[in-house]
């Protein structure tokens, strides 16, 4: 069962500021911190994200380093990543009852410099003030799955992809 974790912001900060590219590490499959990887192929790779502020939270990021959100790409490069997203996209939509579905690219010159999509499951009922921004907010803590729950969730998102 899930349980909210506190987030400790510093060391998080600290370690995408001044540590190696954690989606290059996980690519290369050498995460210093394990990441509960739901696919990859020649475009992309997709894992559940480490610090999840609502169950579901999933990324997906190019498979090669870049840092650009479209300029780093070819229009048929940028096109094949979003079609690998919209898939994602929908088969978490198959598994996770949700009111919204966010999608946005997040990251800074200053750290998590490798492009990547935030997809974030909204559930039914949360009230409006909790929405949208403040839903992706983990100052007050991070969903912690259990290797159990993160391993099922990630064989049934897993099924509508292949």
């Amino acid at each position: 069962m899930s349980q909210v974790q506190p987030f400790d912001k510093a060391a998080y900060n600290e370690r995408v500021q001044n540590g190696p590219c954690f989606i290059c590490q996980l690519v290369k499959n050498q995460p210093e911190e394990s990441h509960s990887e739901i696919y990859r192929d020649e475009v992309g790779i997709v894992f559940l994200s480490k610090y999840p502020s609502q169950y579901g939270y999933t990324l997906v990021a190019p498979i090669k380093h870049r840092e650009r959100v479209t300029a780093d790409f070819s229009p048929e490069e940028y096109l094949a990543l979003q079609s690998l997203i919209y898939r994602v996209g929908e088969a978490l939509q198959k598994v996770i009852t949700t009111e919204r579905f966010y999608i946005l690219s997040l990251g800074s010159q200053q750290g998590n410099r490798h492009v990547h999509w935030h997809l974030v499951p909204l559930p039914p009922g949360v009230p409006y003030e909790e929405q949208q921004l403040e839903a992706l907010k983990i100052d007050k803590g991070f969903l912690a799955l259990g290797n159990s729950e993160a391993e099922v969730l990630v064989e049934k998102v897993r099924q509508y992809l292949l």
